[in-house]
């Protein structure tokens, strides 16, 4: 069975930065599509970032240029750099892979970023 895991999660005061990452095994990490979510208290699960197996790229609006999602298809793992921390970015992170041809769709674990103003 396919895995991600992820991990860089932490606090961290608003406007500092951190990186996370999401290590993927038991898959053909290059042919996936890959995504970062999040899930704030309360709050319904969004779409963060999105990167195409060719590397292109999408973001929230509310990323407004403070994210980077990028991906390392050698050593099958992605990443999402956050800047300019908020507080309203404290959510739980959560990464993801889809490879839409054969129906494979994996969620990570989950990881706690917590921005303290």
């Amino acid at each position: 069975q396919a895995q991600l895991v992820e991990s860089g999660g932490g606090l961290v005061q608003a406007g500092g930065s951190l990186r996370l990452s999401c290590k993927s095994s038991k898959m053909v990490f290059s042919f996936y599509d890959l995504d970062w979510y999040r899930q704030a208290p309360g709050k319904e699960r969004e779409l963060v970032a999105h990167i195409t197996s060719d590397s292109k790229t999408h973001y929230a609006e509310f990323v407004e240029g403070r994210f980077t999602i990028s991906r390392d298809n050698v050593n099958k793992v992605f990443y999402l750099q956050l800047s300019s921390l908020r507080p309203e970015d404290t959510a739980v992170y959560y990464c993801h892979a889809e490879y839409r041809t054969w129906g494979n769709s994996y969620w990570g674990q989950g990881t706690q970023v917590t921005v303290s103003s």
